[in-house]
């Protein structure tokens, strides 16, 4: 949890006069964005910090006044970012990713799915109509998938580690299984030649983009086995094809497990790094 305060940190310490990253503070998500894609129950049971222990359990930690509040945060956070996206051509949350929280409930460090809920909330307000997600954290994003599944107006791309977490997985529009061990330029190359075929295919108006650095060679909880120069290329690489095509592309911070804090908050650097380039 410390990561999401030490890269807003990280930012302002490399960039004191604000010359590149221009900080917004988001407000708290509303229950009424929320009911857009999760049910009232769980919304009221998160809200009230009264979430069911096994439910808790699933999601991976007690559901604390704090914890409710970040999670209200950082769905605001990716909310706030998608507008931002839309007006400048880039921004990025630093936090946001939860793509394992499901209608119903969430699971696996993730409480609300907040690139879901600012997509219904881009959407409700008419500010887009049709979102790319291209979620490349190392676990398949199988509540987005679920959220989305039957929404042709929401595209919900994964490349993930075959074999890791969660065991039964959801559906996406375009699901990329990866193989074990998987090293830079293999990674590059499917990336590259995916990511192509659907901006072809596929006539987005907003680009979210889940940058997980959990792939990586040194990360607790991947399989595959990308260096810190694989994520640069990976992060440059989106950005290029996406903005290449004129979309406004709204990154969130995604999944990222190591017991040295400053070597993940460096692997998450690289996404506002490149970002910055895109401004």
């Amino acid at each position: 949890m410390r990561k999401y305060a030490e890269v807003a940190q990280w930012l302002k310490q490399t960039d004191p006069d604000g010359a590149l990253y221009d900080f917004h503070e988001p407000e708290p998500i509303s229950r009424q964005d929320l009911l857009r894609v999760h049910a009232k129950d769980y919304v009221d049971q998160v809200l009230s910090c009264n979430v069911p222990h096994a439910v808790a359990r699933e999601i991976g930690f007690p559901m604390t006044q704090s914890v409710s509040f970040r999670a209200q945060c950082a769905t605001g956070g990716s909310l706030l970012t998608a507008m931002l996206a839309l007006e400048y051509g880039v921004a990025c949350n630093t936090a946001g990713g939860s793509h394992h929280a499901r209608i119903a409930q969430g699971a696996g460090f993730c409480v609300f799915n907040d690139v879901a809920v600012a997509v219904r909330a881009v959407q409700a307000m008419r500010m887009v109509r049709r979102v790319l997600i291209i979620d490349l954290d190392v676990h398949q994003g199988d509540g987005t998938a679920d959220i989305f599944a039957h929404d042709t107006s929401v595209f919900t791309l994964s490349l993930h580690s075959e074999k890791n977490y969660p065991v039964r997985k959801k559906a996406s529009t375009l699901d990329v299984p990866l193989t074990d061990g998987m090293e830079d330029d293999e990674y590059l190359e499917i990336l590259e030649d995916t990511l192509k075929q659907v901006l072809t295919s596929f006539k987005a108006d907003l680009v979210f983009f889940n940058a997980g650095v959990d792939p990586h060679h040194d990360d607790r909880l991947g399989r595959l086995a990308l260096s810190d120069e694989g994520l640069r290329k990976r992060e440059e690489l989106v950005f290029k094809l996406v903005r290449n095509e004129g979309l406004p592309l709204a990154g969130v911070l995604g999944g990222g497990y190591s017991y040295n804090l400053r070597l993940l908050v460096n692997r998450h650097s690289n996404l506002y790094r490149v970002a910055a380039k895109y401004l």
